[in-house]
């Protein structure tokens, strides 16, 4: 049946007759149209054009795998809670798709022979074993509380997250590649930044955006908008489509110090203009946010690359932060963020509250946590905002410690390969995604976002860094240069 259908359908658009062959195309597109218009009538545009693009970049993430990191920051940056308009037992997000795609993927081809190497990298055996580490504590915290489809579904995301450090590096193999992926993570920040810019200097028009993202799951309405203190007659803080301003601050981190490297190095990705442009516009958004953690995260990123490298950062640090101390329209800023520092103000307090309590649990169950479900004590309770702490609750001592080690021997590498000499090409993105990581840990101090169910896609941000980083040490170390940038 299917066979003879084609066949007939090759005979009429195929036609040597003219009319025949521009009679059936005509109907085939009239009957396109017709679906098209019948589909959006009953979904709706947006939904429609949804679709559109979800097939579109299939078809491209298929072709090449490069696409399906351009779709995974596009959705990370710019829709990352969004969630598709249909439900499968569950209603998955852009997020899930993205990866999924990604993954399959890379995994057919090397299924297929596409592929014929698996690379660990030196970094992939920590990497593994905090994955499995992870697995382990999941497995152990269900005898305090069970998981329903959603938490499942939610640690299996932070599990993908983690691996898609290895995703990273064995796709990322050219110099090409590592461009190609860094260039559109940048775009991408790009967007998301601008878009936490605009909607902060218009909130009204912000909440109209947000009420229509609302039948893909995003928070609608006026209380969709952020505050200090939670006080709606106090400052806005900006969201953009990150939901929450400390989460919009972490992404900046990753732009601003990804994108920084670009402005002075002799080898770009952009033109020297508009990569400052990306810069300054991150760190608006940043700015916006009220985020104390995130401007240490920055400072701290910022920091590493202008005492390794870009001593011209040095000065420009200076100027950003003399013009917070001394403009008129920063002193709130400045207010805040030094009754932060001296524990005054009522979030840093509420904070410490968080610490003092996170600490009990971790002493009644130090070696392996609690898991990620729920705790067994009525008096305790899972949340603390920090990363460290809040991987010591689900994983134990033993967790952190695991993440630290990667940590440590991330950073070994990093300055290992780096002090051996670079391509003018390479070294910036090293420096790029080894900066960005470090200025993620150091936010990581006052906040939990990196390693959260609640956000996996902060996650998988993170973990993309890191095998970015990975995969541009291995590819100097294949090309064998010694050239300094």
């Amino acid at each position: 049946m299917l066979q003879s259908t084609y066949h007939s359908f090759q005979k009429y658009v195929f036609s040597d007759s003219p009319l025949i062959r521009y009679t059936a195309l005509g109907a085939i597109l009239a009957l396109g149209a017709i679906g098209i218009a019948l589909f959006i009538g009953v979904f709706g545009p947006l939904i429609a054009l949804a679709l559109a693009v979800a097939i579109i970049g299939g078809v491209l993430v298929l072709d090449d795998t490069r696409w399906g990191f351009v779709a995974l920051a596009g959705v990370i940056f710019i829709l990352p809670f969004a969630s598709l308009p249909f439900s499968i037992g569950f209603k998955p997000t852009f997020l899930d798709a993205a990866l999924v795609a990604l993954f399959f993927v890379w995994l057919l081809k090397l299924v297929t022979g596409q592929q014929r190497e698996f690379i660990a990298s030196p970094l992939g055996l920590f990497v593994g074993l905090f994955l499995l580490m992870a697995v382990f504590a999941f497995a152990r915290g269900l005898a305090y509380s069970p998981a329903n489809s959603f938490l499942i579904r939610r640690f299996a995301e932070i599990l993908i997250g983690i691996a898609i450090f290895f995703v990273a590096v064995n796709t990322v193999r050219t110099q090409v590649d590592a461009a190609w992926v860094t260039r559109w993570l940048l775009l991408a920040g790009w967007v998301g930044a601008a878009i936490a810019v605009v909607f902060y200097i218009f909130p009204e028009q912000a909440v109209w955006v947000l009420d229509r993202l609302a039948r893909f799951d995003y928070p609608g309405g006026y209380g969709a908008l952020r505050y200090v203190e939670d006080d709606p007659n106090g400052t806005l803080r900006a969201i953009g489509t990150a939901v929450d301003p400390n989460v919009l601050g972490g992404m900046m981190i990753m732009v601003a110090g990804l994108v920084a490297p670009q402005i002075f190095a002799r080898e770009r990705l952009f033109p020297r203009w508009l990569a400052f442009l990306i810069l300054a516009t991150a760190g608006l958004a940043l700015y916006l946010t009220y985020s104390r953690s995130a401007l240490l995260g920055l400072a701290a990123s910022l920091g590493l690359l202008a005492i390794l490298k870009y001593r011209k950062l040095i000065p420009l640090g200076i100027g950003a932060a003399l013009l917070l101390l001394l403009l008129p329209q920063t002193q709130d800023y400045v207010a805040r963020l030094m009754e932060g520092l001296a524990g005054q103000d009522l979030a840093t307090q509420m904070r410490f509250g968080e610490y003092k309590d996170a600490l009990i649990l971790i002493r009644r169950y130090p070696l392996f946590g609690v898991g990620f479900t729920g705790v067994p004590d009525l008096d305790i309770y899972l949340g603390v905002s920090m990363l460290y702490l809040i991987m010591a609750e689900n994983m134990g001592i033993v967790g952190l410690l695991f993440f630290v080690a990667t940590m440590i021997g991330f950073f070994v590498m990093v300055f290992s390969s780096w002090r051996k000499g670079y391509d003018a090409k390479l070294e910036p993105l090293l420096l790029g995604y080894a900066g960005a990581v470090l200025g993620a840990l150091v936010s990581g101090i006052f906040d939990h976002y990196w390693f959260n169910m609640t956000y996996p896609h902060m996650t998988v941000l993170f973990w993309l860094y890191v095998g970015m980083a990975v995969a541009v040490m291995l590819i100097q170390e294949r090309s064998g240069d010694k050239v300094t940038g």
